[in-house]
Formats: structure tokens, sequence, C-alpha cells
């Protein structure tokens, strides 16, 4: 693989790395009229993010008949990017019942990176190509390279490895134009404009991705059967706030009392839709689990007019 030289593009050209003159003296100003000041840029991140939904769209598309295949959803990015995919990926096992493997993130320099930055692991190309190399990417998997910049090295590297390997490639940037996007199947541009400290990315730019990620994980797992309605069903009860929202989920969903939900939940392990399928049918727990299998996992689809 040839890999490309450190776009030219000049920092001082990208919008994310601009300075807006109307916070030229924060550090002048009170904290309430900073933190309303904040608030309000905040406020224009949601709009910007609207701006760019075709795109998302088309990225969700592209992730659904990946996993349908089989394959998994995976996040490259440096620094804050890194992080934040980190975070949404690590909140699909709980929230989905997905394997860890299914949905993951890759940040350059490797786990220390989460707590410690990591000087210069952005910049080597060739850590990326062996992180892809190491997650085995191919023709099922999706590949999300984020960085707000839209040109680092490592992102870039992991995108054009991916798509050489017959990945499906989304890149996420908040600039215009970006090499992110020139490399990716379906580019997503968030455009939030200069922070309000000039160039700290982990800002607007970092809340416009959360909100990116939060669309792909989520609406892919929606569309995957995950949910029921707007319904947890496939959540790990693993302590007692999420095991008391199992035992709602259960009475809600059969209109059973929750005494009844919690002692059948206790009978199936605590696995939501067996239970409610059991419970709805009036069929054994491996009945119940041999009609999720026929039909994919999608408890609307084994309920029928059972609602």
């Amino acid at each position: 693989m040839t890999l490309r030289p450190t776009p030219a593009r000049g920092a001082h050209t990208l919008s994310t790395e601009g300075t807006d003159e109307r916070f030229a003296a924060i550090d002048s100003m009170t904290v309430a009229a900073l933190a309303s000041a904040m608030n309000a840029e905040d406020a224009g991140v949601p709009a910007a993010v609207a701006t760019a939904l075709p795109a998302i769209v088309s990225a969700i598309d592209a992730v659904i008949e990946r996993m349908k295949r089989g394959g998994r959803l995976i996040y490259v990015g440096a620094g804050t990017p890194g992080r934040i995919a980190v975070l949404d990926a690590s909140e699909c096992p709980p929230t989905f019942g997905t394997d860890p493997q299914q949905v993951f993130a890759i940040i350059a320099g490797g786990d220390e990176a989460l707590i410690n930055a990591k000087e210069g692991a952005e910049d080597d190309a060739e850590a990326a190509i062996v992180a892809i190399d190491g997650a085995s990417v191919g023709e099922n998997d999706v590949v999300v390279g984020i960085a707000s910049s839209g040109r680092t090295p490592f992102v870039l590297a992991a995108v054009e490895e991916s798509r050489r390997r017959g990945a499906a490639t989304i890149g996420l940037s908040c600039n215009v134009r970006t090499p992110l996007s020139a490399v990716s199947e379906h580019p997503i541009e968030v455009i939030v404009g200069p922070e309000i400290i000039s160039g700290s990315t982990r800002l607007k730019a970092g809340t416009a991705q959360k909100l990116v990620l939060n669309m792909l994980s989520t609406i892919s797992m929606v569309a995957l059967g995950r949910t029921y309605g707007n319904l947890m069903v496939d959540v790990r009860a693993t302590n007692s706030k999420l095991r008391d929202r199992a035992v709602r989920i259960v009475s809600t969903v059969t209109k059973v009392e929750p005494e009844r939900a919690r002692a059948a939940l206790e009978l199936a392990g605590f696995q939501v839709k067996p239970t409610i399928v059991s419970l709805q049918l009036g069929v054994s727990l491996t009945e119940a689990q041999a009609h999720l299998e026929r039909h994919g996992g999608r408890l609307r689809d084994v309920l029928g007019g059972q609602e």
C-alpha cells in the first residue's frame, strides 16, 4: 500500500483551527458571561449536524447492510475523537447486548492513550495499518475514521487500508473537502466553525462527533432489532438498576405485574427477550429462544399481532 503524505493544507486554513475574534478576550470575561457564550456556541452544534443528515443516513445504511452480513462497526480516531469513539462503542454491549468485538474502537497510541496523551501517535500511519491488520478488517466490516481536522495521518491510513481490504468506510470530520472525505466512501462533514478556545476541538467538534456516533450506533442497532419500540430489550441486566429496568420492560410489554415479570426474568437469567416471548406466547424458554432465532432476534416479528 502507498501511504499518503501528510496533507500540505496548512492548519491555518482549517475552520477548526481558526480564531473567533468575538472571544479574543475571554480571559477578561466574567464567569457568567463566559458560561453564556459557551452555551450559545454549543447550541449551534445540533444544527450543524442537521445539515449533514443526508450523508449520515447514507453512512447508517452502509452500517446496517454490513452488520446484517455479520460484520463489525469499527471506529478509528486519535486523541479526543478516539476517546469519544471508545465511549460510544463501550456502551453498545450493555445497551444492545452486542459482543464487545461487534462494535469497538481503535485509538492511536493504544489503550494508554485513553488516559494519557501519546505524543506523535496520531502521525503514525504505519501503526494504523498494523492495527487494521490486527483487527482482521474485511469486506463485511465498516470502518469509521474520525478526525476533526480531516487530515490525521493515523486515521487516513486506517481508512485507506480498510478500504483496500473491501470494508465500507465512513469519514467523519469538521472541515470541508478534507483528505479524510476524499478517501472515504461515505464522507460526513459537520462544520461547527472555530472553537471558543482556538483549536480546542474537544469542544464543539467533539460534541458534534459524539452526536453523529450516537446516531450511527443507535439507529443501526434499532434497525437490527436490538430494541422493541424504544425499549431496551437486549439490555444486559448486570446490576440492580438494570434488573429493575428489565422488570419494567417485561411488565410493560406483557402487561403482567412486576412481581411476575421479575420471577420470570429470574428463571431466564434476566434475558429480557426470551422472557417476553415466553410470557406473551405461553411457551417454554427453549421454545421462546427458538422463535427468536428463527426471526433473527427481532422481537416485533416474533410477537406479530400479539402486541
